[in-house]
């Protein structure tokens, strides 16, 4: 079912929209689920599929990798990332819960392709 908000010029209809100005899960949690699926994401193309910019990408990454919840690996010379699934949620009512099985669940949804080649 569709969001919905008042019309601005008839505030008892409600007019559908297709989305809101917030989000379930913060772009920590998008890039996670990036690596997850691929870890051998490159930062320009995690950062197309959060939609941010490739600094912000970097920054989440190194947070991610500072808490210990993604390690890097370099290979040639390009970046292997490993999600930790032990780590836990950071929110203080879920923390102890493990990110493991949280990504389990999201990572089955069916995803657009990760590049555009990836459908050819």
């Amino acid at each position: 079912m569709p969001d919905t908000h008042l019309h601005p010029s008839h505030p008892t209809e409600v007019e559908p929209t297709t989305t809101g100005t917030w989000g379930f899960l913060t772009n920590h949690a998008h890039v996670l689920l990036c690596i997850a699926r691929d870890s051998e994401s490159r930062v320009r193309d995690i950062a197309d599929q959060v939609g941010i910019t490739e600094r912000a990408a970097q920054r989440i990454l190194a947070d991610l990798i500072a808490d210990g919840y993604v390690t890097r690996t370099k290979v040639g010379r390009r970046n292997n990332y490993k999600v930790n699934p032990q780590g836990h949620l950071r929110h203080p009512v879920f923390r102890n819960l493990a990110i493991g099985p949280l990504l389990e669940v999201l990572a089955t949804a069916n995803w657009p392709s990760a590049t555009p080649d990836a459908a050819a």
